[in-house]
């Protein structure tokens, strides 16, 4: 888990959204090349439009998925910022014999 700073703005949200409408577009222009390098018998032109589909596809799945997990909890304005362990943080530094 990420240390909190306390200067994560307060209003700040994933760009889920547009990145579904960037999915989609790439699974329609991919779709497109794959259908048109078929027909023009161009077979490796077809297969990385074919693998270009499968990756848009997984994209849209998983930001599909996670719009709809809906927003999770982000500390408020009255959360104070972590301080690090100064203990912890010198004993992972690492030590030059």
């Amino acid at each position: 888990m990420p240390m909190r700073t306390g200067s994560e703005p307060a209003t700040a949200r994933s760009p889920l959204r547009m990145r579904l409408w960037l999915s989609l577009w790439g699974i329609a222009w991919a779709a497109f090349g794959l259908a048109a390098f078929l027909v023009a018998g161009r077979a490796g032109w077809a297969t990385a439009c074919g693998v270009l589909l499968l990756v848009a596809v997984t994209d849209c799945c998983v930001v599909v998925r996670r719009i709809r997990q809906g927003p999770h909890f982000q500390p408020g304005r009255d959360v104070p910022p972590y301080e690090p362990d100064e203990a912890g943080r010198r004993d992972r530094r690492p030590r030059n014999h």
